[in-house]
């Protein structure tokens, strides 16, 4: 008698033939590689990219963490940071960027400017957090944090690596009618003189 879940079928098309036969045990050793390889694509837009340099050179050394700090591109990398001010014109290539990462793919939102706009949240060409843009899975409030945060914020990460299934990592999300339909910048009215 089978006693595991059901999966959706959705979820069972999604995953390859020997993903669907590995047995749960696998589920901790893919994981824990998973963990403590994370290939970082550093998308640094201000002064929280000073913080990440820090954090990754010799006295906080996130490389013992199992993080590699400067991934070749993003077609290599494991982890996005994206660090400072996400302006409306820079959104689409911020967009682009993750959509270039393999799966399974993770973003760490470092900084008050990435989280929510920061002190620029009001300005009419800022916007008003990554998570807008992009899924985050791990935000790291400050203005800027210090490097001691960054490596919180990673911990946090690999420990939600480590719980996650195969399921729940590879099943397809499909978008809301609001993300199909929203657009990152609203383009102007025909006629008000703007260009």
């Amino acid at each position: 008698m089978d006693l595991t879940p059901a999966r959706p079928a959705a979820a069972r098309s999604a995953l390859g033939p020997l993903a669907r036969l590995a047995p749960e045990p696998m589920k901790v050793i893919l994981n824990w590689g998973r963990r403590y390889s994370l290939w970082v694509f550093n998308f640094g837009l201000a002064c929280c990219a000073i913080e990440f340099i820090a954090a990754s050179m010799s006295r906080h050394d996130f490389i013992r963490l199992g993080v590699i700090p400067f991934a070749p591109g993003p077609r290599q990398a494991d982890l996005m940071v994206v660090s400072g001010t996400v302006t409306d014109k820079m959104a689409p290539a911020v967009k682009r960027l993750y959509e270039q990462m393999p799966e399974p793919k993770y973003v760490i939102s470092f900084g008050a400017c990435s989280n929510c706009g920061g002190p620029y949240w009001d300005s009419y060409s800022v916007t008003k957090g990554v998570d807008q843009i992009i899924p985050v899975d791990v935000y790291v409030p400050g203005c800027p944090p210090r490097p001691e945060a960054l490596l919180q914020g990673i911990l946090k990460l690999q420990e939600k690596i480590a719980a996650e299934t195969i399921d729940r990592r590879y099943a397809p999300r499909s978008p809301s009618a609001a993300e199909l339909t929203s657009p990152l910048v609203t383009p102007p009215a025909p006629g008000d003189g703007s260009r």
